[in-house]
């Protein structure tokens, strides 16, 4: 059963960046997987971020990200980076990773299973 999990969250000012990891277990063929990353501020939906493709590393960005963040998948160690550079307070939230098959959906209820989260804060 495959499992996700996130790291590497903290405390950056804005304009910085950071880096945070979704390690991936409990399946042997990842190809036909692809993992996406969403946000959740206090008191907001949860929101998609961006996507990539196991298989060939194709992705796909919220406009809101787009041109910051990048996406990359590490086969070595199955696990799946969001690189966030030039951050903006509004960046600040609870950073998912979350697996679906195939396409790059950008809906919430086509993901499952779900990480537990890593908190990212960006002071102003």
């Amino acid at each position: 059963q495959l499992q996700l999990a996130e790291s590497g969250g903290g405390l950056v000012q804005a304009g910085g960046s950071l880096r945070v990891s979704c390690a991936v277990s409990g399946e042997s063929f990842l190809s036909v997987f692809v993992i996406g990353w969403f946000r959740q501020a206090p008191g907001k939906e949860r929101e998609f971020v961006g996507a990539i493709r196991w298989s060939d590393s194709y992705t796909r960005y919220a406009e809101s990200v787009a041109g910051r963040f990048i996406l990359s998948v590490d086969n070595a160690q199955n696990t799946v980076y969001l690189q966030m550079n030039s951050l903006k307070p509004e960046d600040t939230a609870l950073y998912y990773c979350a697996a679906t098959k195939y396409y790059l959906l950008t809906s919430t209820g086509e993901y499952n299973p779900w990480g537990q989260g890593t908190q990212v804060t960006v002071s102003s």
